[in-house]
């Protein structure tokens, strides 16, 4: 947990404005992770914000396993290797915000560490913009406006690199 936040479920209550009883029912369903500490459970801050990532509906959550090569750290995913910035060691999750997925023509020079490949798998619109499903060997969701897909004329079947930093990745156990 290195360093992190602890949370009694009382405290989480509070921040989410419900009952201490539904944290536990949380807990006990499996949306809410937690840490038993002897006769207490305990919440992480990387658990919390988790849960509030995948309560608005986010996709790109993935298990992998960490490894570390020439000083830097990685997630491997079936066949797909994501630099991360983490101290966590072994089975991790992860989990990468739509939003933080820049969509590309081209591969081009930047400080973001990971760039893939991939082919448009699906494109869901919506009010807010456009989900775009990209298979790089997993399945990865970008959100964009409605104004870039049309100006990149992006459809099913296409390619394009997706670019996210490692700093955006969230790594949790």
């Amino acid at each position: 947990m290195n360093d992190e936040l602890l949370f009694t479920p009382e405290e989480i209550s509070k921040k989410l404005k419900i009952t201490k009883n539904t944290v536990y029912e949380m807990i006990k369903r499996g949306d809410l992770d937690a840490h038993r500490l002897g006769k207490h459970l305990r919440i992480s801050e990387s658990q919390f914000e988790n849960y509030l990532l995948k309560s608005k509906g986010s996709a790109n959550q993935y298990q992998g396993t960490v490894f570390v090569e020439q000083d830097e750290q990685f997630v491997k995913i079936n066949d797909v290797t994501i630099h991360v910035h983490t101290d966590l060691t072994g089975e991790v999750k992860l989990s990468i915000r739509p939003e933080d997925i820049i969509l590309s023509l081209e591969p081009f020079t930047s400080s973001a560490r990971n760039i893939f490949k991939g082919t448009v798998i699906d494109l869901i619109e919506n009010a807010n913009g456009v989900k775009i499903i990209l298979d790089i060997g997993i399945p990865l969701m970008s959100m964009i406006t409605k104004k870039s897909m049309e100006s990149l004329k992006i459809c099913k079947g296409c390619d394009l690199y997706a670019i996210f930093k490692t700093m955006s990745i969230n790594v949790y156990k």
